[in-house]
């Protein structure tokens, strides 16, 4: 075992894995968060733990083809156990909580003990084991409700405290932390370049800080979507397809509130794809909202933190440097998102071109340790609720041509980068100006696209940041 794996199973105990089990043991159906909770559960049973484990998997997983079986196994044995996020809302005119197994489209009725127990199902909902009793219908939000939880064991870490992380940076290099966080992400650091592993660790921004929306446009098969289905429970991705303000914002009929007011990041996956039932109310609200981060529907006026990652696969091509796109970005979007005023507020675009396509597992994927991912998403949840734009501005001048959008971007991307390589807020000014480097870069590269989206509005110019002792 190297002297890096040493060092992380030193400094992080318990939370950390061996991150190569997951894909080994064939858990590639569960987000990895769980799929290393129940690695860490089943490990310290004894015996042949691993077949006890694929056993437990086959049991109670069902693909979201197969809810008409669990509806059946209802139906006939009165009872089933399933493993699935559950995410709980509460009509208050009824007293009644209600839990919604969102990939098989079940509701259930589940009782206020529960719900004390695992408060985080009320907020962005937890994976877990669910016990599932047919019950007498009620009518709840409209709709009929012939279920009930009787139990619910969580897959998720009881700590969420990120000063696990901060305590543990100070013993790693800047170059042994990113490692680690690369193997935590669940890849193989020893593959990518020292800018490549930049761009990938800039996946993780919206995820550590709050109202960031980053573009990423790229080849297939680079990650984009594993990244953001696997490292973090706090994630909704909308692949493509009809996204109404039912979904993204609130739902007036039933009550229960939409993506943004619950997750901290929404992924717009194959955004050529995305089509809206009305478009200019949808892209007014979502404009609005990326600006201000509050969102309105009905009499409903709602702040979130939620940030946006808008993703589109381009063909690229070998230039002198490395990959380029070959065709014009703004065609990746959909129409109604193929304005100025859309893309000037997305704060930065990842370069995704650069990063080379996963292949084998044994190629790309981990081999050793990083730190639990459930854990370290609850970590980054937790620090999102701290920017540190503030203490960036102490350190940063910006050039004359820097508009307040430029400004906001800057410091953000910024702040998230610092958050995910310095945690314990130590840092040179030689390592701060490399952070902002990137950051600038995202938001120069949509300046760039602005100019000649719309040239007459936005002039071609560098954005400079200076960077003080």
């Amino acid at each position: 075992m190297s002297e890096l794996f040493n060092k992380v199973k030193r400094y992080f105990g318990d939370y950390a894995v061996d991150k190569r089990l997951a894909y080994e043991l064939e858990l590639a159906k569960l987000p990895r968060y769980v799929a290393e909770y129940l690695i860490s559960e089943f490990a310290g049973s004894g015996g042949d733990w691993e077949a006890k484990l694929r056993g437990f998997v086959r049991r109670h997983y069902y693909e979201p083809e197969e809810k008409e079986v669990v509806k059946h196994r209802l139906v006939v044995d009165g009872t089933v156990k399933l493993m699935d996020e559950l995410r709980v809302v509460v009509d208050i005119e009824t007293s009644v909580h209600v839990g919604i197994i969102q990939s098989l489209d079940i509701w259930a009725e589940v009782p206020v003990d529960i719900v004390e127990r695992n408060r985080a199902t009320l907020v962005n909902g937890m994976w877990g084991l669910i016990t599932l009793k047919r019950s007498n219908p009620i009518e709840v939000f409209g709709k009929t409700v012939a279920a009930v939880v009787t139990d619910f064991y969580p897959f998720q870490s009881p700590d969420t405290d990120p000063g696990i992380l901060e305590e543990a940076r100070q013993y790693f290099t800047l170059d042994e932390w990113v490692e680690v966080l690369i193997n935590t992400i669940g890849l193989d650091p020893s593959v990518y370049s020292p800018r490549q592993k930049l761009v990938l660790l800039s996946r993780l921004v919206p995820l550590i800080e709050g109202n960031v929306n980053m573009a990423e446009f790229g080849p297939r098969q680079t990650g984009k979507t594993y990244l953001y289905r696997n490292v973090s429970n706090y994630v909704r991705i909308i692949s493509g397809g009809t996204v109404s303000p039912a979904v993204l914002f609130y739902n007036l009929r039933t009550r229960v509130p939409g993506e943004l007011a619950v997750k901290d990041v929404v992924v717009f996956d194959e955004v050529s794809k995305v089509k809206f039932p009305n478009p200019d109310e949808m892209m007014g609200k979502l404009k609005d909202y990326m600006e201000s981060g509050v969102f309105e529907r009905g009499d409903k006026k709602v702040p979130s933190d939620a940030s946006l990652v808008f993703m589109g696969n381009i063909a690229v091509e070998m230039g002198p440097e490395g990959y380029i796109p070959v065709e014009d970005l703004t065609y990746v979007l959909p129409q109604p998102m193929r304005d100025s005023a859309f893309i000037d507020r997305v704060h930065g675009l990842i370069p995704g071109w650069e990063l080379p396509k996963i292949s084998q597992a044994k190629y790309h994927l981990s081999k050793g340790y990083g730190i639990a991912s459930d854990y370290f998403a609850e970590a980054m949840h937790s620090m999102r609720k701290e920017s540190l734009a503030g203490l960036i501005s102490q350190h940063v001048e910006l050039s004359k041509n820097f508009k307040i959008r430029d400004e906001k971007s800057v410091k953000r991307i910024t702040s998230g980068l610092v958050k995910l390589l310095f945690p314990d807020k130590s840092f040179s000014r030689g390592e701060l100006r490399g952070v902002i480097e990137v950051a600038v870069e995202y938001r120069q590269r949509v300046r760039d696209w602005l100019h000649k989206v719309d040239p007459g509005e936005f002039q071609k110019e560098k954005l400079v940041v200076i960077v003080r002792d």
